[in-house]
């Protein structure tokens, strides 16, 4: 057993960082805890490495750990290679702690997807040291992991509304009819509402662009408080919208799509000009197994021009 050596505590002050420490020997794991909490961190302790890798796969497990090479069932390196070959959003920052002082067997560590290591028996100063060098990494790694979700919102949802924009929506679409192919089940349906606003330009032009994206939004919201959990709606552009509705059966495929119209049309939205009726002319397509994209958003795109035609305020299914 190698007992970590107390020395002077360093300057650690308002930390947040939560770490995890997996240590088997009840003594060590007990000191080591003690210091980084004098310091300042955050920690969760285990005993081997099969709870550290329980931990590690919680949402809310820490970014930095620090792993015992030598634990019962799992050890240190097993538990490395593990969370190297999951798929962890935000990988955590490992420190591999080791008695084991050959330059192969550090190196072997290393190559396992450690981070860093740090040899037993060490003094706080190192410790610390090392800790540091792992937290502004982590810190880096959250504000990169950040930016990229926040790129990823950007590319895929509309700016105005807050649904999928139309690269997401018709990726969407893609998906749905790829899973109805493998997984056909008897009188389900895959149904898409192709639909835009009636007279939307007359809005534009009588109160402004300000009170159309508020028509928008607020058309939007509505529409989302009559789907299902498991539909989808996106912006194609404009003032058209595409809805995706999987797993429908029979009479039920047009319920919802004659649900969301009449609830359009008794709605008053507010905006700053006042509260305002809008109508939707929707166009509904219905999927089966021959069914492509681009076919049967043709077909949507027809059934919603023809509602338009009969006057608004409708939706018209395809044959």
């Amino acid at each position: 057993m190698n007992f970590i050596p107390i020395t002077s505590s360093p300057d650690l002050k308002g930390n947040d960082m939560r770490i995890l420490v997996a240590e088997d020997d009840l003594t060590s794991r007990a000191i080591l805890t003690g210091i980084l909490k004098k310091w300042g961190y955050k920690v969760l302790a285990v005993n081997d490495g099969q709870s550290a890798w329980q931990a590690l796969q919680q949402p809310d497990c820490p970014h930095l750990v620090i792993l015992d090479w030598v634990m019962p069932g799992l050890d240190g390196v097993e538990v490395i290679r593990r969370v190297r070959s999951a798929d962890f959003g935000q990988p955590p920052y490992i420190i591999l702690l080791t008695s084991k002082s050959e330059k192969g067997d550090i190196l072997s560590g290393l190559e396992a997807g450690a981070n860093d290591y740090i040899k037993k028996p060490f003094d706080n100063e190192e410790l610390n040291a090392r800790i540091k060098v792992g937290q502004r990494t982590v810190e880096l790694q959250t504000r990169l992991f950040e930016t990229q979700q926040t790129l990823e919102r950007l590319a895929s949802y509309d700016p105005l509304t807050g649904i999928l924009n139309r690269r997401a929506i018709l990726e969407q679409l893609s998906k749905e009819l790829s899973r109805a192919r493998r997984e056909p089940a008897k009188n389900e349906y895959l149904g898409i509402g192709f639909f835009d606003v009636d007279h939307f330009k007359m809005v534009n032009d009588q109160y402004g662009h300000r009170v159309g994206d508020e028509v928008l939004c607020g058309l939007v919201r509505l529409i989302r408080d009559h789907m299902r959990v498991y539909d989808s709606i996106g912006r194609l552009g404009g003032d058209e919208f595409l809805i995706i509705a999987p797993g429908m059966e029979g009479i039920k495929a047009e319920n919802i799509f004659e649900r969301i119209t009449s609830a359009i049309n008794s709605y008053r939205i507010k905006t700053f000009a006042g509260e305002l009726s809008v109508t939707v002319s929707m166009g509904v397509a219905m999927a089966d197994l021959e069914s492509g994209e681009d076919m049967l958003l043709h077909s949507a795109d027809a059934a919603m021009y023809r509602a338009k035609r009969e006057g608004g305020n409708r939706v018209i299914y395809t044959k």
